[in-house]
């Protein structure tokens, strides 16, 4: 099988959303339809009917959170090397074209946010920047085109 790197905040996440899958929201789902069974005819019952597709998105999304958990490589981010980008690596990126300075990290799939600065390690940004060091520039293609960026710190 093949395993997924994840940081341990990724995966206190993603196992904090089970948990509340599990225990919270199975359970108001199993009261809601057991509620609208009681209102009679199960054919023409749109409670009845909306409680068991909400009742299956749940099962579904806690099957495929516990298969991301059971595939998951927790990676130890305290101690990374500041020489070079790796997995879990905090740093700043410069747009070459627009002198934009952002921060990035390089995080699961699981855990990818782009709007705060989180990329997949299998996105093409990832794959470009691992190995690289501090003023090494990298091209990226991205949805707008090529872009390119020049690594100003490492700073995890």
């Amino acid at each position: 099988m093949k395993r997924n790197p994840i940081t341990k905040q990724g995966y206190a996440s993603i196992r904090e959303e089970l948990e509340r899958l599990k225990k919270i929201e199975r359970p108001k789902i199993i009261a809601a339809i057991e509620e609208a069974r009681g209102h009679g005819d199960l054919s023409e019952n749109a409670e009845y009917i909306y409680a068991k597709e909400r009742q299956s998105f749940i099962e579904t999304r806690i099957q495929d959170i516990e298969n991301k958990l059971g595939s998951a490589e927790i990676i130890d981010t305290t101690n990374l090397p500041r020489d070079r980008i790796v997995f879990g690596s905090k740093f700043v990126l410069c747009n070459v074209e627009t002198d934009e300075e952002n921060t990035y990290q390089i995080v699961g799939v699981d855990e990818s946010d782009i709007d705060n600065g989180k990329i997949s390690v299998e996105s093409p940004m990832a794959k470009a920047l691992i190995g690289k060091k501090i003023d090494d520039e990298v091209i990226v293609d991205t949805p707008n085109g090529q872009r390119e960026f020049e690594i100003l710190e490492i700073l995890t």
